[in-house]
């Protein structure tokens, strides 16, 4: 049986096919978590997630379409997974629009040439000159405002600002609008969820 094939796997799934369901988790389980994690920064979280989205997909099977991109939509219903979760307690919805767009650009990529966007994305940041790649990491990696910064440097919130438009602008010549996406969902969604928390 190609279960390879987006069409036949759903038809089989809509069938109630276990070994169609067995090749769906085998296939997809490891990266929805990886994804989710992402989102989440909790493992134990993530799994839940995942776990919660393959139940629905076989409890709701017959509601599947053949049209589906079957990652896509594992995708977009880890996503939805979480932002119900988050939902319980604060709104996103601007955040939820930001993401959405990013993931309609980075969703339908295979997993080596996302790896190979966040790899890319990961050099052009190495290659920044030292000072501006130090504290454009501070701020996108490690979550420190410019305030934080300028008292842990010892300089002024100017020259943070400074740093960070340049680094900004080298970024967005180098790496362009897909690139963005990928450096959104690197970077500044994780960092707005955890500050949701």
């Amino acid at each position: 049986m190609n279960f390879n094939n987006n069409f036949f796997l759903i038809q089989e799934l809509k069938n109630g096919n276990d070994k169609a369901f067995n090749f769906l988790m085998e296939t997809y389980y490891k990266n929805l978590c990886g994804y989710a994690y992402t989102l989440t920064n909790d493992k134990a979280f993530s799994e839940d997630i995942v776990q919660n989205v393959f139940v629905s997909i076989w409890t709701n099977k017959n509601n599947l379409k053949p049209v589906f991109s079957i990652k896509s939509y594992l995708f977009r219903s880890v996503y939805n997974e979480f932002i119900d979760q988050y939902r319980k307690n604060k709104p996103v919805i601007n955040l939820e629009k930001k993401y959405l767009e990013a993931l309609d650009i980075v969703v339908e990529k295979s997993d080596g040439e996302i790896n190979e966007l966040i790899d890319l994305v990961n050099k052009e940041i190495n290659k920044l000159p030292s000072k501006c790649k130090q504290i454009f990491l501070l701020n996108k990696k490690e979550g420190l405002t410019h305030i934080e910064i300028a008292e842990y440097l010892n300089i002024s919130i100017k020259t943070i600002e400074g740093h960070m438009t340049r680094a900004f602008k080298i970024l967005s010549e180098k790496l362009g609008k897909e690139f963005n996406s990928i450096f959104f969902l690197l970077f500044d969604f994780k960092k707005q969820v955890i500050n949701l928390a």
